[in-house]
């Protein structure tokens, strides 16, 4: 088998371009039944599709040949839903293989290739990659390796080194960066918009400093409600957002919408009728849920994800040590893979061997059958059968000794005789016997 991971990420290609290429969870069945059809053409039968804030990547693979042949058709299809030319695409992707792919997707689950080093999400984000996959149907036996693979070397790592211990979240940095804006974090009104796995775990930190108040804002109320009730906090409906909006002081959204729902004109209305007091806000969606030109705002204190990387940066450097303990799991893990998968080339031939000794059985048999129906000898039936299936088995080998030429008769005697003249172990009990 040949495996192709095709992506791009924070490191490649900006935010507003990694927007183009995100897919919500409600999305991943459809595209990847398209992704599928369009690389069937070209002979792949698995596909899997992650896409977080800071990544959009494809896993395909394929029979044994040229897994590049899969690249030109995954490249055009990922083109067409960000609405951008192949070419343009090129310039902020990269493209890995078989190895290669392993380690990135080794790397990727174990926090190595994260915005901030050694954080957790990501595992799970790969998780729910893969059910989704296998609940569309494009999940093989290759791909469902490569990633159960990839949880393994992960739990290592998590268990093994100290990459994750001293991990800033971004949820933790969010609440670092209001503090250097604001005096004390229990004077003020936080409101979060969205409530997935990245909002609860911003809520999670700001409710540990205890804000005035908090409120929770989300299209369906009920799971705003939900997640309003483990906090204490209120939950308002989406479409009140721009009217309430002047009463937070800190605002941190994330939700998948493909687009801005806190515009410019909302946020200038708000510091209007707030009398222009400070207002931090914390956009952690790709595509943005803020418009950018709200950055522009002299009264607005705007952050982006890429923003926040940079605040998490130094954490990482005090981690090299556990960084190369990783590596080394993670090498082990792929070259453990690497095995795996080229084991898996010769499974046709195992295959197609298997089947033609089944042929060459069930025609001996019949054969024994037969001539045991006219009364032969049961010894003499036997020695046919026992021969038939002999020179049978033979028969390649010995064609083959006699078609070779000088040249080669040396190399393929030295394979037959590895193939047919290996000593078995000695049954001791028949010595006694």
């Amino acid at each position: 088998m040949s495996v192709l991971a095709l992506g791009l990420n924070h490191t490649t290609a900006p935010l507003d371009l990694r927007g183009r290429f995100a897919f919500s969870l409600e999305q991943i069945p459809q595209a990847l039944h398209g992704l599928r059809g369009r690389l069937q053409r070209a002979g792949a039968p698995e596909a899997a599709l992650l896409s977080t804030c800071n990544r959009t990547e494809l896993y395909v693979a394929d029979q044994p040949g040229d897994g590049r042949a899969l690249l030109q058709p995954a490249i055009e299809w990922l083109a067409a839903h960000g609405g951008v030319a192949p070419g343009q695409l090129m310039d902020h992707t990269y493209v890995l293989e078989d190895r290669g792919a392993a380690r990135h997707a080794f790397r990727v689950a174990s926090g190595l290739d994260s915005m901030v080093l050694g954080e957790p999400q990501i595992l799970g984000q790969m998780k729910q990659a893969v059910r989704e996959a296998d609940a569309a149907g494009t999940l093989g036996s290759t791909l469902h390796q490569l990633f159960q693979r990839s949880f393994s070397v992960a739990k290592e790592v998590r268990s093994s080194t100290e990459i994750g211990s001293h991990s800033i979240s971004m949820a933790a940095a969010s609440v670092r960066l209001a503090a250097q804006l604001f005096e004390d974090l229990a004077d003020i009104n936080v409101l979060f918009v969205g409530a997935g796995e990245m909002i609860e775990l911003v809520a999670t930190h700001f409710a540990a400093r205890t804000p005035k108040t908090m409120a929770v804002a989300n299209r369906t109320l009920e799971r705003g409600e939900k997640l309003a009730s483990r906090f204490g906090a209120q939950a308002i409906r989406l479409a009140d957002l721009p009217q309430r909006l002047q009463e937070f002081d800190a605002v941190v959204s994330c939700t998948a919408s493909s687009l801005p729902i806190i515009g410019l004109g909302a946020v200038e209305r708000a510091l209007k009728a707030r009398k222009h007091r400070p207002m931090f806000m914390v956009d952690l969606a790709v595509p943005r849920d803020i418009e950018p030109e709200v950055a522009r705002l002299s009264d607005v204190y705007l952050y982006t994800v890429d923003d926040l990387s940079q605040l998490v940066q130094s954490a990482g450097e005090k981690r090299q040590a556990a960084v190369q303990q990783a590596e080394a799991i993670i090498e082990s893990g792929v070259q453990s893979f690497a095995h795996w998968l080229d084991q898996r080339a010769t499974v046709p031939l195992i295959q197609a061997l298997r089947a033609q000794a089944d042929d060459w059985r069930a025609v001996e048999i019949a054969r024994a059958r037969k001539l045991l129906a006219k009364g032969e000898d049961v010894d003499a039936v036997l020695d046919a059968l026992s021969r038939g299936l002999t020179q049978k088995m033979l028969h390649g080998a010995l064609a083959e000794l006699h078609a070779s030429d000088a040249s080669q008769r040396e190399q393929v005697a030295q394979t037959v005789s590895r193939l047919f003249l290996r000593t078995t172990p000695r049954d001791p009990g028949r010595d006694e016997r």
